[in-house]
């Protein structure tokens, strides 16, 4: 569905049919949230030092061990032996490159 935007004085309104309200069931003087089409730009994504996407924070790895370590040793994941180097894994600490 789509409303037209207008002026109302200085400010902006968005202008629904009284069919358009009935049918999403809203009332006059009910608060509605406006979700854009376009992304925000990625400065006002920021809150707090914090970034998000899509609405969702985005995390550090050290941010993730931090809470892990806090939380305790029931939340850390367990070590897993994959076994000895193989082919491209294999470093070889003394090569010159």
């Amino acid at each position: 569905m789509e409303a037209k935007v207008i002026r109302w004085g200085e400010d902006f309104a968005v202008r629904l049919s009284s069919a358009e309200a009935e049918e999403l069931g809203i009332r006059e003087g009910e608060t509605v949230e406006i979700v854009s089409k376009t992304p925000p730009p990625v400065e006002s994504r920021q809150w707090h030092g914090r970034r998000y996407v899509d609405g969702l924070p985005v995390y550090t790895l050290d941010e993730m061990v931090a809470e892990m370590r806090r939380l305790g040793s029931d939340f850390e994941p367990p070590t897993v032996d994959w076994g000895p180097d193989r082919g491209s894994e294999i470093v070889d600490d003394d090569d010159p490159r």
